[in-house]
């Protein structure tokens, strides 16, 4: 009888207990990597993308420092030939977290961040195919970002990202506001 009645408080205040233990998300001091994935407007999908690789670093309050590595590219139509255009960004910026729920499942986030890179127009190559001679030219590029990102937790280690983002640039040639929309995956470690 004595073993049951311990079997049955063991099981008890294990259920208890249970109950009010939350997920280690947000840790202060949690590193995190981080892959993204988007286009940068809605005319020619395949051919206007980003592709990003970052870490991030949490702080207080579930914020987290960002830092990541971007390549772009887009196309710019010319009569029939394309024009390709890449660009190589290095980004460094804080994200505030705006809203979450209680267990932190769903989590909204705005961030801000500085950028700079190259720009490479037409691979380097002015002269046009029909003779014509291009303006824009490659060079350094730098600028200042924003982003809101909803953040979806799978597990507390596998988080799933719906961002969109605006790129304000001085020093290129081409657009200076770059508006784009992604998704991708952070993994914690």
């Amino acid at each position: 009888m004595r073993f049951l009645m311990k079997k049955y408080i063991t099981l008890f205040l294990l259920v208890i207990s249970s109950l009010y233990v939350r997920a280690q998300r947000m840790v202060y001091r949690q590193k995190a990597v981080e892959v993204n994935v988007g286009v940068l407007n809605d005319k020619h999908l395949g051919q206007n993308y980003y592709l990003g690789l970052g870490l991030n670093s949490f702080v207080r309050h579930g914020n987290y420092w960002m830092y990541t590595f971007e390549y772009q590219k887009q196309t710019k139509f010319y009569k029939n030939w394309e024009i390709p255009t890449e660009n190589f960004f290095g980004e460094a910026g804080y994200s505030f977290q705006l809203i979450s729920d209680r267990k932190k499942f769903i989590t909204l986030y705005a961030g801000l961040s500085a950028a700079g890179g190259y720009e490479v127009v037409n691979k380097g190559d002015s002269i046009l195919m029909d003779g014509g001679i291009l303006k824009n030219r490659n060079q350094f590029v730098y600028g200042t970002g924003g982003k809101l990102s909803m953040e979806v937790y799978f597990s507390d280690r596998v988080v799933f990202l719906i961002q969109g983002r605006i790129r304000v640039l001085w020093g290129t040639d081409l657009e200076q506001f770059r508006p784009s929309s992604g998704i991708g995956l952070r993994f914690n470690l």
